[in-house]
């Protein structure tokens, strides 16, 4: 897979987190600097670890899955943006007015990255094949940019959240949602192409 596509990848994972930094920053009362760095902060740094988590157990299984990568990263990427496009259109049946809040705690901010990072945990599985991240450092390029990447489109969208309002919310899981679909389509048609 090329840096392109992982950055592909790193965007549509990172519309889950930038989903809640959009929210957030238009239902809340305030929204200081070091809030906004601290909470983008810890949905990037949950991209990059779970990721890592997945790879591990990837790793452990390359053998396994070698001949079945593809199906896997496409299966994988599939569910996850299928999910994504489902949790969007529940998401606009059930829209309503909401209240404005106080900033977000300690606790209620790692719940929060934390599952907004479970979908890179099941991508991080197909990154030592689908990446060609053989070596660790091709492995940690992939996901400090996947960390990265979420960091940036977090604290984009809290701000973002800030101005324009919620409604901006709902529509970036239907984008996220469409793009792992491609990149998992992408992954199989390559691989049944050139190794037909």
């Amino acid at each position: 897979m090329d840096y392109f596509s992982i950055c592909s990848i790193a965007v549509g994972l990172a519309m889950d987190a930038f989903a809640v930094s959009v929210s957030d920053g238009a239902l809340s009362k305030s929204v200081k600097i070091s809030y906004a760095l601290k909470l983008s902060f810890f949905f990037g740094f949950f991209q990059l670890i779970m990721p890592v988590t997945g790879w591990l157990f990837g790793k452990a299984g390359e053998s396994f899955i070698k001949d079945v990568d593809h199906w896997v990263a496409f299966g994988i990427l599939s569910v996850i943006g299928f999910k994504m496009i489902a949790d969007y259109i529940n998401e606009i049946r059930v829209r309503g007015v909401r209240e404005k809040h106080n900033m977000l705690s300690l606790r209620t901010m790692l719940i929060l990255a934390l599952a907004t990072s479970i979908d890179a945990l099941a991508t991080g599985i197909i990154l030592p094949s689908a990446a060609g991240a053989s070596s660790l450092t091709e492995m940690f390029t992939a996901v400090f940019t996947i960390g990265l990447i979420t960091f940036i489109i977090s604290l984009f969208g809290i701000y973002l959240g800030k101005f324009f309002g919620y409604v901006l919310s709902v529509h970036s899981g239907l984008f996220g949602g469409v793009i792992l679909l491609i990149i998992g389509s992408k992954i199989l048609i390559e691989h049944l192409v050139f190794n037909f």
